[in-house]
């Protein structure tokens, strides 16, 4: 290989034949240093040397961004390094992977508490039910009044929220609200500890910024809810819910109390889960998936009315601020919801709360969750020495004992034996009255009116 000086000129004038897959300069300075240019005119300064009797090729640089003086040097320290026994490929790797690392590092050290909850929303969304996912969204909601209660934690490093945080934040919260800043604890406990799996967040995260400790001394023990109508409650209870201006919230709160479902397995029915003729609901289950329940007369009744709803498309015509207003009848459908709402986003009810608390005003009885309907089904059900296991199964409570687990297979007729009676029972405490339209059936009206 015949060698020369490198110059900036004689680079410049190196030039590859089309003919030719690349040529090459050699520099006379620096052995084993030699500029290489190809066809498409790229020229790139490289290195040849032996390492363990093989002869390599190792890539310096582009002429563009290398001096010739600052290609020597490198070329130099690459042939100390072989001299030295030691493998320049494997060294510059290894200076590579350090710097992305220290990169990396830093960026997972940047990465703010905002962007890491997203990306958590992201992950567990498919797994999560709608009711669920929202709770996340409002917890760290800042557009809302007050702003949720893990807003503030939004524009932290991860790095930063540590045990010390998390204190200092609930000791404001606990003072505003505590029911809720306990539920947003969970929530931001659950965050954590699925960072900490992350190996994009592995070292960053604080693993003991919401341990037991935390929660011993600053939360507020939680008291055992007993809310639940009581017998004598349920005349004025009826009254006041059958009275409201909505028939949909209506029916949907006397199914809560009826059927013993939790809020959002009720709020989620769809009119393919109603069987009208063989009398059952199946609703989804929070512990099994699904469950399929009786459908008692009256609350049978109840759906029959909404479904009659349901179908009837609207008028041709609406006013709206003494404005007529044409309906698209044409592409007009009914809802796939059985308790429907026409200004959700979702379609269907989702706050009946308001309506709820309404109706126990003006009954003038004492506040009552859409949770304690739920509990008050359970607790009526031994008016009618209902089995327990019964209104377990109904409820969708997981069997706690062994003989419940695998020697109980009850079927709908049993439960529905047992529920009519109990839906019969709350009617007459209720002061309604009853007709027989079904054979061993007792389908109670309202006869109050």
């Amino acid at each position: 290989m015949s060698r020369i000086k490198l110059t900036a000129g004689r680079i410049r004038d190196l030039s590859c034949p089309d003919e030719e897959s690349q040529v090459f300069l050699w520099d006379s300075d620096v052995s084993g240093l030699a500029v290489r240019a190809t066809p498409s005119g790229k020229k790139t300064f490289f290195f040849q040397g032996r390492i363990a009797g093989r002869s390599v090729r190792i890539s310096i640089g582009d002429v563009r961004d290398w001096g010739i003086d600052e290609a020597r040097e490198e070329a130099r320290t690459v042939q100390k390094q072989i001299d030295n026994g030691l493998d320049p490929r494997k060294e510059k790797a290894a200076r590579l992977a350090k710097i992305i690392d220290e990169r990396e590092c830093s960026l997972r050290e940047e990465t703010t508490f905002g962007i890491a909850w997203q990306t958590y929303l992201t992950a567990n969304r498919a797994k999560w039910s709608a009711r669920h996912f929202t709770d996340h969204l409002k917890a760290t909601s800042e557009t809302s009044k007050p702003p949720g209660p893990l807003a503030e934690f939004l524009s932290l490093r991860l790095s930063e929220v540590n045990s010390e945080k998390v204190k200092a934040w609930l000791d404001r919260e606990v003072t505003k609200r505590p029911t809720y800043s306990a539920i947003a604890f969970r929530k931001l406990r659950a965050f954590l500890n699925w960072a900490v799996e992350q190996p994009d967040y592995q070292g960053i995260v604080a693993h003991d910024a919401c341990s037991r400790k935390v929660s011993r001394i600053k939360l507020p023990k939680n008291r055992v809810k007993t809310d639940c109508l009581q017998r004598e409650q349920l005349n004025a209870w009826f009254a006041a819910v059958k009275k409201l201006s909505s028939p949909i919230v209506s029916a949907y709160l006397q199914g809560l109390l009826i059927t013993g479902a939790r809020r959002e397995e009720l709020a989620t029915l769809r009119w393919e889960n109603v069987d009208l003729k063989w009398k059952s609901l199946t609703i989804r289950d929070k512990v099994e998936g699904e469950r399929t329940i009786p459908l008692t007369p009256y609350f049978e009744s109840l759906l029959r009315d909404l479904k009659r709803i349901n179908q009837t498309p609207p008028p041709a015509e609406r006013i709206l601020h003494g404005k007529r207003i044409k309906n698209d009848v044409e592409n007009w459908k009914p809802s796939e919801w059985v308790f429907s709402s026409k200004t959700s986003a979702t379609g269907r009810i989702v706050e009946p709360r308001i309506a709820h608390n309404r109706a126990l005003a003006e009954a003038g009885l004492p506040d009552l969750t859409l949770h304690g309907l739920r509990r008050s089904f359970g607790t009526l059900a031994e008016w009618v020495e209902c089995p327990v296991g019964i209104s377990a199964q109904i409820m969708g409570h997981k069997p706690s004992a062994l003989a419940e687990k695998h020697y109980r297979q009850r079927p709908i007729d049993l439960l529905r034996m047992w529920h009519t009676k109990i839906e019969a029972w709350m009617l007459e405490e209720a002061g309604l009255k009853f007709v027989s339209t079904f054979p061993n059936n007792k389908v109670p009206v309202d006869t109050s009116s």
